[in-house]
């Protein structure tokens, strides 16, 4: 309930997880994390078995877990979950909202309100109907399923290599299996609702491993930065890419522009013990003067659409408004960071987005108005499936079982 609280005050679902699940025995911390992200993945479906638009606000999301646990988790006893639903009713509204929220869960366990439901519940109908257009109404579903599931967690390796990794894993009674396009190691997941917190798996305290989604990882392969080379990672927190790019060989300057992430950011280059310069900096105002980096990697601020699964809270908080703010900040760091490639340079932009207009877009038009660039794709730095016509990384959760996300790799001209 504290993290759903959270999130209607307008923090992040991440943030208040963050915050909230570290208070709790390792039992309640499954549960609890389960029963937000339900919540929230399945809050317009939920709205429209209860029936919300009448009733009492403050009883929404009491109204919400009742019936998520109803629907959704069969080793929760109904008369736990009504009880339970009961006591937060009477807590937050008194004896009347106690008997009114009684009465509706068991309204909805006796009747038909827990049934099949559309894919396209769970989504904002915008959204549904944008993807529909985009992908095609048989990878929308596919889609939105892949958001509605639990994410699965993959790790990639660091201190250790990827066989000591898992070995160990396996050593601790965890299954194991390569992720996808061989970009690290994938959690098997147990039939139990288990979701281990990274930091009491082996090798977290020794920076064995860093939690990365193999296609953050395949923007890594992807930007093919030369072993050596100084590579500015301008939108650096939580610092997954920096790690990646300097376990490749680069020389990592990792900048972020928000204070609050920074502790973040470096917390992460320390436990897994590269040697990255972590520093506050806006991309529009960059700790180097113009022309001077071998490379730029611009990992965008985005609408963070291929993520989803990890955000269940995303879908509510975006809108068509949304998409052409992000797009506006996105040519402006774009171009911001052209300005710091010397000549023969690199620059790679990339984001986590599905929108073409945060993505394609925003390379198109970049491109036109900066002649100096051109771009530079790297034959084999990536399976060739995960390739545009045009060369660019383009990863699609409905298609490749891996997070969304975009790159384009750019070369400036000697």
């Amino acid at each position: 309930m504290h993290i759903l609280q959270a999130v209607r005050s307008g923090g992040t679902f991440q943030a208040a997880r963050d915050r909230v699940l570290p208070t709790l025995p390792g039992r309640d911390r499954r549960l609890a994390y389960e029963l937000a992200a339900g919540v929230l993945r399945g809050q317009a479906d939920l709205d429209r078995r209860l029936r919300l638009r009448h009733t009492d606000p403050r009883l929404h999301d009491v109204l919400r877990l009742g019936a998520y646990q109803l629907a959704a988790l069969a080793r929760v006893p109904a008369y736990a979950a009504v009880a339970t639903s009961v006591e937060l009713a009477r807590e937050a509204a008194g004896e009347a909202a106690a008997r009114y929220v009684n009465q509706a869960l068991r309204k909805l366990q006796r009747g038909s309100g827990l049934g099949a439901r559309d894919s396209g519940d769970t989504h904002p109908r915008w959204l549904f109907e944008r993807w529909r257009r985009q992908f095609g109404l048989e990878d929308t579903h596919r889609l939105i399923a892949w958001n509605d599931a639990k994410p699965p967690l993959t790790l990639q390796p660091v201190r250790w290599s990827i066989s000591e990794l898992a070995s160990r894993l396996r050593d601790a009674g965890f299954g194991v299996t390569e992720a996808p396009f061989g970009a690290g190691v994938r959690l098997i997941p147990s039939p139990e609702p288990r979701v281990p917190n990274p930091s009491r798996l082996p090798g977290y305290a020794e920076g064995g491993f860093i939690v990365q989604d193999p296609a953050h990882a395949l923007v890594c392969r992807y930007a093919a930065i030369p072993s050596g080379a100084l590579v500015y990672d301008a939108c650096a927190a939580p610092g997954g890419k920096a790690v990646m790019l300097e376990r490749d060989g680069a020389r990592v300057v990792a900048g972020d522009a928000r204070p609050e992430r920074i502790r973040r950011l470096a917390e992460t280059t320390r436990r897994a013990g590269v040697a990255i310069r972590v520093t506050v900096a806006d991309l529009l105002s960059a700790p180097f003067a113009p022309g001077t980096v071998s490379a730029v990697l611009v990992d965008a601020p985005c609408t963070a659409t291929g993520t989803m699964a990890r955000h269940p809270d995303a879908r509510w908080r975006i809108t068509p408004r949304t998409i052409v703010h992000a797009a506006r900040r996105q040519r402006a760091l774009l171009a911001a960071a052209a300005t710091l490639v010397g000549p023969g340079g690199l620059l790679v932009y990339s984001t986590c987005s599905l929108e073409p207009e945060e993505n394609h877009d925003i390379v198109t038009e970049f491109l036109a108005s900066h002649p100096a660039f051109v771009r530079a794709p790297v034959p084999a730095a990536v399976p060739a499936a995960l390739l545009t016509p045009d060369g660019d990384l383009r990863c699609l959760p409905q298609r490749d079982g891996i997070d969304g996300a975009y790159a384009a790799r750019f070369a400036r001209t000697p």
